[in-house]
This record gives C-alpha cells, structure tokens and sequence, in this order.
C-alpha cells in the first residue's frame, strides 16, 4: 500500500518527536486490519469497525492519503443502510415511532443515496476548512473523504436513542483525530477544522427550533 504523508510540519518515520506545540509525529505502517476492503467485505468491515472505534490515533495514522475512494465510501454507505434498517424495523414494530412497510422500504433505498451525497458535500466542507486553517501542505481530498467516511462509523448506532446521541459526539472526536494525523497538522488546528461545521449545524438546528416553537406559541394564542 502506498502511503502518502504529506509534506507539512510532521516527522517522517524513525525521526525525532514534535516539538512543543507542533503536530504530531507520524509513523510508517497500517493499522491492524487495514482499511475496509470490497474483496473481504465482512472481515475487513468488523476489523475497520474496531479499529476505529478502539484505536483511532492508530488507524488513521496509517491509512493512505490518496486514491480509492470507492472503499472508503462503500464503508460508510454500509453503515448508514444497517441504521437505517435497524432503525426502520423499530420503527415498524412501534418501538420508536410509527412507520409503514412502504416508508420503511423507501427509507433504506434512499439511505445510500442521501448518504453518497452527504458524505461528498462534507467532505468537501471539511476539506475546505482543512486548506484554508492547515494550508497547502495537508495531504488533498481523498484524505478527508476518507476522515468523514471512517468517522461515519458511528452511525451504526445512530438509531438508538441516546447512545445515538453520544455516539455522534464520539464522532466529532473521530473526526478531530483523523483530520489530525491524515493531515498530519495539531490538533488545535483538526478540532477547528471539524468544530466549525458541527458549530454551524447545532446552530441552525436551534434556530429551526425556535421557530418551530415561536410558531406553535403565536398559533395558540390565534
């Protein structure tokens, strides 16, 4: 496997630590298990799974920076239609809502399709972010992408109430320590890089309650 490190600020394999305040040093190698891959899918995805979730540092670490963004998207596309199966079969049999079988099939043929599109567009946010605050020596896109891919691992869980929430938090942090090390930048820099974006969206989902509950108010009082 090819991996590209970058050019910016970090040390190559074998050389010396970082010094106060500067990124983190990079090693050579892959993570245990490797990165999913389409010609062992069940293995490779249960490695890729506990990869990132238990080593995070580690895996991203040693992916490669560019090149085969089939896998990585395949990835998060399998776990965004396992939550949106599971999570329509609670739903179906009334344990977190009410929802019919047509519904419920629309839901998980649309699920890899929105999750296709979301996966490009905010990895092309990101990576945006990622040239504007870490520069011209970040690694490229296919670096990102593969951050935002494997960071979607936490959707698996996303269909249980409140672990969903706290997974998504754990997101965040996989999100940090992949721009980290794929970028091969601090982790000041990788936390606001992914914390504009998430910033962004808990505000508009404020905003888009309020004035739902403005609405309501104002509605009642007709």
């Amino acid at each position: 496997m090819d991996f590209n490190t970058g050019s910016g600020g970090g040390t190559e394999s074998g050389g010396s630590s970082r010094g106060p305040g500067g990124p983190p040093p990079r090693v050579s190698g892959g993570a245990s298990g490797g990165e999913f891959n389409i010609s062992d899918p069940v293995q490779s995805f249960i490695n890729t799974v506990r990869n990132v979730v238990t080593a995070p540092v580690g895996f991203f670490r040693g992916i490669r920076r560019e090149g085969d963004l089939v896998n990585p998207l395949l990835f998060a596309i399998i776990c965004y239609e396992v939550a949106a199966i599971l999570g329509g079969l609670l739903s179906l049999v009334g344990v977190t809502g009410s929802q019919g079988i047509g519904s419920f099939l629309i839901s998980i043929i649309l699920a890899p399709i929105f999750a296709a599109i979301g996966l490009f567009i905010g990895a092309g946010i990101l990576h945006l972010l990622v040239m504007l605050i870490v520069g011209s020596s970040n690694s490229g896109f296919e670096g990102t992408f593969r951050v935002s891919a494997y960071s979607s691992v936490t959707s698996l869980v996303s269909w249980i109430p409140i672990i969903g929430l706290i997974a998504s938090l754990y997101g965040i942090y996989l999100a940090i320590m992949g721009i980290r090390e794929v970028h091969n930048t601090s982790t000041g820099r990788a936390a606001i890089v992914v914390l504009i974006p998430a910033a962004v969206v808990i505000l508009l989902v404020l905003i888009i309650i309020t004035l739902i509950g403005a609405a309501l108010f104002f509605s009642t009082q007709q």
